[in-house]
């Protein structure tokens, strides 16, 4: 009996034959299909690199543009050594092989989709691809990927509206979808996620800040450069075990800032500049006793700029540019002097580079009020005694340009 092996070379022969007697007859002219490059006839080190080495191939037949040359090495059984992929033992059977990671970072692959790709790779944990020119939608069977942790699709052209089915890949705990195109709104749900850190700055997103916010388990939230709407909520108090950055500027915020931003003792950066703010500079905020930047500029925030936000031991920036604060102790005024504190474009009378005083007087004369008015004189901690600077490179801000992310 013919073994599997000799029955292929058999049908390949007879295959050939007829595409020999095919080219010398002027009577026929049905073209033979080229035969499939068959995994079972190449050598693989296991059976998991099989399954997946057509995925590859179909999905490396999708690419429009590859400037770096990047695919010509996905080339043969050995997918341990193509570019951009990464092997090592699956968790349910740590004597197997897999492609475990993917890291297509600044490749500048071009193709219409990922879809039939990612979401086809069951054991994958990880997979980057900042900087490449991808577009479509992505794959609700995502949610079928059991070990997935990681995930960056930033700085791509990705569109249609919120992948929901990233919520339900039960490991995920880094998201970067930063720097597409996508639209309409987040579900509220990714607040409640077991994420680390999440980035979706640069797109089209709408949402209301919701009151769970609070209930984040990340340390990084990046929701910048989108449309969100609707007051910090005063819930996002709760996170104050986790949050360490949180960047919300230039979205479409309005309200009063909230007395429990602080609670968040571990925020380094928080970042609400751009936005429809209004109300005074709550005082809660000099019990920030881990942040570095503030920044607050181009609201409509107003009255005295607190004594102990500007004595905050490890204030480096502190941005209130462009609002309408009118007054200044001794303390904020030598950081003014510094470059620590910028008030440019406010109403404070002896500083600098202030707004006309005809901008002044129709703002103040304005009734404004806000709730809860009594929290914003209240300091829930000891203040701080002296500064001591001790500066750190801010991850969120990163986020803020196209490249990836180095954590």
């Amino acid at each position: 009996m013919l073994s599997s092996k000799q029955t292929l070379l058999s049908i390949s022969l007879i295959t050939l034959l007829l595409s020999l007697l095919l080219v010398n007859s002027n009577s026929l002219t049905i073209e033979i299909p080229p035969i499939p490059l068959i995994p079972d006839i190449l050598n693989f080190i296991d059976l998991r690199l099989a399954i997946i080495f057509p995925i590859i191939q179909t999905f490396k037949n999708t690419i429009t543009s590859d400037p770096l040359g990047i695919t010509t090495t996905w080339v043969g059984p050995n997918i341990c050594n193509y570019k951009g992929f990464y092997c090592d033992n699956p968790p349910d059977n740590l004597t197997a092989t897999t492609v475990a990671s993917i890291d297509f970072n600044g490749f500048h692959l071009a193709a219409p989709s990922l879809d039939g790709f990612i979401d086809q790779l069951p054991d994958l944990a990880l997979f980057h691809a900042n900087s490449n020119n991808f577009s479509g939608t992505i794959s609700s069977k995502l949610a079928s990927l059991k070990y997935l942790y990681e995930l960056d699709l930033s700085n791509n052209f990705l569109s249609g509206t919120f992948p929901i089915s990233i919520l339900n890949i039960p490991t995920l705990s880094f998201l970067d979808i930063r720097y597409n195109l996508f639209t309409g709104t987040v579900p509220q749900q990714i607040f409640t996620q077991t994420l680390d850190a999440i980035f979706l700055n640069n797109n089209n997103f709408i949402l209301t800040l919701p009151d769970n916010l609070g209930d984040t388990k990340a340390s990084y939230i990046t929701l910048a450069n989108n449309k969100f709407t609707g007051a910090i909520p005063s819930t996002i108090g709760k996170a104050s075990s986790n949050l360490i950055e949180v960047l919300l500027l230039n979205n479409l915020l309005d309200g009063c800032l909230p007395y429990e931003i602080g609670f968040l003792e571990n925020v380094k950066l928080f970042d609400a500049g751009s936005n429809r703010l209004t109300g005074p500079l709550p005082f809660s905020f000099g019990c920030l006793k881990n942040v570095e930047q503030l920044n607050f500029a181009s609201n409509m925030l107003y009255g005295q700029v607190p004594e102990v936000v500007c004595a905050l031991g490890n204030l480096a920036n502190l941005s209130l540019s462009y609002n309408y604060f009118n007054r200044v102790g001794p303390i904020c005024k030598k950081l003014i002097r510094s470059g620590v504190v910028d008030v440019r474009n406010n109403c404070i009378l002896d500083v600098p580079d202030q707004r006309p005083l005809k901008e002044c007087v129709a703002f103040y004369s304005v009734p404004r009020t806000c709730l809860r008015s009594r929290t914003f004189s209240i300091i829930p901690c000891h203040t701080p005694k002296a500064r001591e600077i001790n500066k750190r490179n801010l991850l969120s801000y990163s986020a803020l340009q196209r490249n990836r992310l180095l954590l």
